[in-house]
């Protein structure tokens, strides 16, 4: 499952709220594992997203429990049938696709600051 551009930006944003510790993801285990996103409560969640608090847990349910943690239960499943020796090459195709996508969209958006 490919990333939006909406979830591209609100990854940013969540990352800069991490880092001035304003929110913080932990680890939930009451018998069903999973990532929860903490201290998002009040108002300046729904200014610093741009959406509303339940809009913020939604994606970042899907995000990290979804997307990112059935990416490594592919990536598992692969490497318990073929082991690791490919994984080198998917890295390196997977850079090459991101910097192709990045040249590209550069190219459409001649306006954009270079990032």
């Amino acid at each position: 499952m490919k990333l939006t551009e909406k979830d591209k930006i609100f990854l940013e944003r969540l990352k800069e709220l991490t880092q001035t510790k304003e929110l913080w993801v932990d680890l939930k285990k009451d018998g069903y594992k999973r990532l929860i996103l903490k201290g998002n409560y009040g108002d300046k969640i729904d200014q610093a997203f741009k959406m509303t608090r339940q809009g913020v847990r939604w994606r970042f349910y899907r995000l990290f429990n979804f997307i990112y943690i059935s990416a490594y239960e592919t990536i598992y499943f692969v490497e318990t049938v073929f082991g690791t020796e490919l994984r080198d090459k998917a890295i390196e195709i997977a850079k090459e696709r991101i910097e192709l996508r990045k040249k590209i969209q550069q190219q459409n958006e001649p306006w954009r600051e270079n990032d």
